[in-house]
């Protein structure tokens, strides 16, 4: 039986899916210049490598888990089973549940920063990245074949992550300034056009 799983696997899937965003990116970029591209780039990766490194199996050869050997609930252990207690720099798991959330929550204000509804778009993003942890968590729940465990710290700490990954964002706005962009003409178009 042909299985998928560990670090080399991940890699793999990490790096088919940076190709393919980057095309994303590159299309983006040409429309609406290169700071969207990397914007959009960055949002779309990240997000498919909290995937990768989530669904994959941590193991590679686990073959089939039974059913009654995997767990029927999710953790509500806040704190969880990671090592060193809870939040953000607690241990080591937790620390990479943490980090694995703030690219796309900095990637997720660049992207959308540059018009007008951001204001309102950045929040609703927020709540998806918090929508995408949780159904991670649900399909760890319920799919025994890749072995891992639904924990509610989980979702705490991926929300953290990509609250931190926002406020970074927000942070260096005006440093980046997303909102400029290219016009059709390959000139600039106003600040204030946007």
């Amino acid at each position: 039986m042909f299985s998928i799983g560990g670090t080399g696997w991940m890699l793999l899937f990490a790096a088919v899916a940076g190709v393919l965003c980057l095309v994303v990116g590159l299309v983006v970029g040409r429309w609406m210049g290169p700071m969207a591209g990397t914007a959009w780039f960055g949002l779309t990766w990240s997000i498919a490598v909290i995937g990768v490194v989530t669904l994959i199996p941590a193991q590679n050869g686990l073959g089939i888990v039974p059913a009654d050997e995997h767990a029927t609930t999710c953790s509500w252990d806040i704190g969880g089973p990671a090592p060193g207690g809870f939040w953000i720099f607690g241990g080591g798991q937790q620390l990479l549940n943490v980090l694995l959330f703030v690219p796309a929550g900095f990637f997720l204000v660049i992207a959308f920063a540059r018009w007008r509804a951001g204001w309102v778009l950045i929040p609703l993003g927020l709540l998806a990245l918090a929508a995408y942890s949780l159904g991670i968590e649900e399909t760890q729940l319920h799919v025994a074949r890749i072995d891992r465990a639904c924990d509610v710290t989980d979702i705490i700490d991926n929300v953290t992550g990509a609250t931190l990954g926002v406020l970074l964002g927000l942070l260096l706005l005006p440093a980046l300034r997303p909102w400029r962009a290219r016009s059709r003409g390959g000139g600039r178009v106003p600040e204030d056009a946007l």
